[in-house]
């Protein structure tokens, strides 16, 4: 049977099930606890029997969803294959519990119900006493769903709160596999095991001064491994060294949630966190050794950033070594005898295997810039202009506030045609399908515009901080490039575009292409002393 046939033989008293109908069920729980996975196992056998005990309807499927929101159904698997199925004509009735079951989004639930109508398909929610084949079906459905909506909306403002009062009461939530801790009944504990490496790794990181990816291979050496089983990854650690509760404090307010209905999120500034010392949560580490690594951790993930610019790489050739053979960047690594070396990534990760390419000596290399920027500081003010030009990246070529100020302009229009399409939609100037394509398509607008924005206030700001510090550097780069006081490695290797080591077969014969920010190319060869200071030459 089609819609029009249905809808009149409802229309002349024909009651639903009187109607010889292949029908469908769907159920939906939201969590897979034990007391929800038994209001599951009713519902199927509750709609099991609803349809296989009429005569006239054939029973087709069930479709489950277990452990799923109904805050969208852009995860519900089964949901989406029902919505395909009824399409094919597999069916042509859905039975469900209710409209909050179906989906808790108004547009949802009254554009999927459309959209199954157009193919001849119902749905009765059954609790809320809604046939979609009833003529007044859509208005109670808008009615009903912006209901469930709102609950949805209520329900997250509840979470939020339960949240707090929990951490009120003294109740710990977050990651139930934080490791070094034992976690029941939001009570932390401490692993007295797992404590010991997270101590080791403190001490490793701040006292010893060693880089994550070394303390990693040293756990290993000594036979120690994540939980499971594996070496411990640097995000594992870095989320360690970043988490106040190896010092006894709760910390909160990380995230924000900017759509209760897609449960979109914002990872805050740190400077929004909610952080305080908690009873509740016992200390693995001292507060001076985590605040210690902490901030060593700060200062070289802004190095990182940073990549290159001047004063702020700790490492002055980090990044600007690179394999000729493998194509790879070198890494810093410090010897027993305290000298800075550089090797190939592939020799780091397989040894004389992966790569037979020489070892530098971070001596050698400053070496090898003082002479040739001796040479080459003759033009002294030529380097000084290029490296302020590339520093400053042209600040004032832009107008900032401008910029914010009509990306602002934008978010407001785009948000007034957003509420004006709302009343449009309310006042039943436009169908729900075409309020939603609008809609996304706004959406979507929003979104890309408020990127740009952040994008643009990050820009304001980095170009505020460059400016500021503009003569401090001119000043301190006339002063390095007569080199008074010897090489400054970070102010050289500044210049350096990148450094390409090639392959010579011969680990102590070095064989060298400096190419510097100014356009230059300059071939080295030496041999490796070192005993003694290096013969080097420059071809």
């Amino acid at each position: 049977m089609n819609v029009h046939q249905i809808k009149e033989a409802m229309r002349c008293g024909t009651n639903i099930q009187q109607l010889p109908l292949k029908v469908a069920f769907y159920a939906r729980v939201s969590t897979e606890r034990e007391e929800q996975a038994s209001s599951l196992e009713n519902q199927v056998g509750y709609y099991t029997s609803f349809i296989q005990g009429n005569s006239l309807w054939t029973f087709v499927d069930g479709y489950i969803d277990e452990g799923i929101s109904g805050a969208s159904t852009l995860k519900r698997d089964s949901f989406n294959r029902m919505i395909k199925d009824g399409k094919n004509g597999r069916f042509n009735f859905i039975i469900t519990k209710e409209i909050s079951r179906f989906s808790r989004n108004t547009v949802d639930s009254i554009q999927y119900t459309q959209e199954l109508l157009r193919h001849n398909v119902g749905v009765l929610f059954q609790n809320d006493g809604i046939n979609t084949f009833d003529t007044d079906s859509e208005l109670r459905l808008t009615i009903m769903s912006s209901l469930a909506q709102d609950e949805l909306r209520r329900l997250s403002e509840r979470v939020k709160f339960g949240h707090k009062q929990c951490i009120k009461n003294g109740k710990v939530l977050g990651n139930d596999r934080l490791y070094g801790y034992n976690k029941k009944n939001c009570v932390l504990t401490i692993n007295e095991e797992q404590a010991e490496v997270v101590r080791l790794i403190f001490d490793l990181y701040a006292n010893q001064q060693l880089g994550l990816r070394k303390i990693s291979r040293v756990l290993l050496e000594r036979g120690i491994t994540s939980s499971k089983g594996n070496a411990f990854n640097t995000r594992t650690m870095t989320n360690m060294l970043n988490n106040p509760k190896y010092k006894g404090y709760y910390c909160g307010n990380k995230t924000s949630s900017i759509d209760y209905r897609t449960k979109k999120s914002i990872f805050l500034p740190e400077s929004e966190w909610v952080v305080y010392k908690d009873e509740n949560i016992p200390a693995i580490v001292s507060e001076e050794l985590w605040d210690k690594a902490h901030a060593l951790l700060k200062v070289r993930s802004s190095q990182l950033r940073s990549s290159g610019a001047i004063f702020h790489n700790r490492y002055a050739y980090s990044g600007k070594i690179v394999c000729a053979e493998h194509g790879t960047s070198y890494q810093r690594q410090m010897r027993e005898s305290g000298k800075e070396v550089w090797l190939c990534r592939a020799y780091r990760e397989k040894g004389a295997a992966g790569c037979n390419a020489p070892i530098l000596y971070t001596y050698e290399l400053d070496e090898i810039m003082s002479d040739i920027f001796k040479k080459v500081g003759r033009n002294k003010d030529k380097i000084i202009s290029q490296i302020i030009g590339l520093i400053s990246d042209s600040p004032d070529r832009k107008n900032y506030e401008k910029e914010i100020t009509r990306l602002e302009n934008e978010v407001s229009s785009i948000e007034g045609k957003k509420e004006k399409l709302l009343e449009l939609s309310i006042d039943g100037a436009l169908s729900n399908a075409e309020f939603k394509k609008r809609n996304d398509t706004l959406n979507a607008k929003l979104d890309k515009v408020y990127t740009q924005l952040e994008s643009i206030k990050q820009e304001q700001e980095k170009s505020n901080e460059t400016s500021a510090s503009l003569e401090k550097i001119k000043t301190a780069l006339e002063k390095e490039l007569s080199f008074e006081n010897g090489v400054n490695s970070e102010l050289v290797a500044s210049i350096v575009e990148k450094i390409i080591v090639i392959n010579t077969g011969n680990k102590n014969h070095v064989k060298l292409e400096i190419h510097l920010a100014m356009g230059d190319k300059i071939p080295i060869e030496y041999e490796q002393i070192h005993a003694s200071v290096c013969s080097k030459k420059a071809l």
